[in-house]
């Protein structure tokens, strides 16, 4: 992954609405789908997709200009594996000056490319730098203590909790030691905002895998290598915790 996309965290938003937008150009949308195709998977081994298309060829109206579709073969982790890889493209896009919205609920006119199916849209506009998130330590996030369990790499901590996640639901929680962190996907028996019951579990596992990015970026910034074992996330939706990640840190 690219160590630079860390600055980004500090700048990306999330757009829920586009006022007032620019347009992007040619250049920009072919850099967007050579980047995309250049970016780290969470799972080299699942194949995975974008197409571009005008927002008008989507359900999404919040007033952007295009739709970034993101398509996905179906196999354990999928999920995670989209919201590592688009949250890559999502700093990237604010490197650009575009804006961005992962937007779940949308549709797109093709619900599958190239034998891959749909798995979740982000949704962007070209917009104003001034636009961009000022201070994101103002932003409304759970307390670190409530995330970080352990005193140990709490800097990182302060950092990750800013992860955007679906209806800000924050799904995660981490077991903090000297040499290791152990990532949860958690949820709090009742918790889910304006979501449906039945597709809690479904964007949590998009929203772990942004997590998971951020986290890495963090330890990337703070010149901590690692070894990652990822665990197969199969857990019926009512499960509070799931286990996630474990991180082993070499230095």
């Amino acid at each position: 992954m690219e160590k630079e996309l860390y600055s980004m965290i500090f700048k990306r938003k999330s757009f829920h609405i586009f006022r007032d937008i620019g347009n992007i150009n040619p250049d920009e949308l072919q850099s967007i789908e050579e980047k995309y195709n250049n970016l780290t998977p969470l799972i080299n081994s699942i194949q995975t997709a974008i197409r571009i298309v005008p927002a008008d060829q989507t359900t999404c109206k919040r007033g952007q200009e295009y739709c970034i579709l993101l398509y996905s073969e179906k196999k354990d982790n999928y999920l995670q594996n989209i919201g590592y890889i688009g949250e890559q493209l999502d700093l990237y896009l604010a490197s650009l000056g575009i804006g961005a919205l992962w937007f779940g609920i949308g549709k797109p006119d093709e619900p599958t490319y190239n034998g891959l199916d749909f798995v979740i849209m982000i949704a962007i506009a070209k917009v104003a730098d001034d636009k961009f998130r000022k201070d994101m330590f103002k932003s409304k996030r759970k307390p670190i203590d409530e995330i970080w369990n352990g005193e140990h790499h709490r800097e990182i901590g302060k950092i990750v909790r800013f992860t955007p996640s679906a209806c800000n639901t924050q799904p995660w929680k981490v077991t903090a030691e000297e040499k290791s962190l152990t990532v949860y996907r958690y949820k709090k028996s009742g918790k889910r905002g304006i979501m449906p019951a039945d597709k809690v579990a479904h964007y949590n596992r998009i929203d772990i895998g942004i997590f998971l990015c951020f986290l890495d970026l963090c330890l990337m910034k703070n010149d901590i290598s690692f070894e990652r074992e990822l665990f197969t996330d199969n857990a019926k939706d009512d499960c509070e915790e799931v286990l996630t990640a474990k991180y082993t840190l070499l230095q």
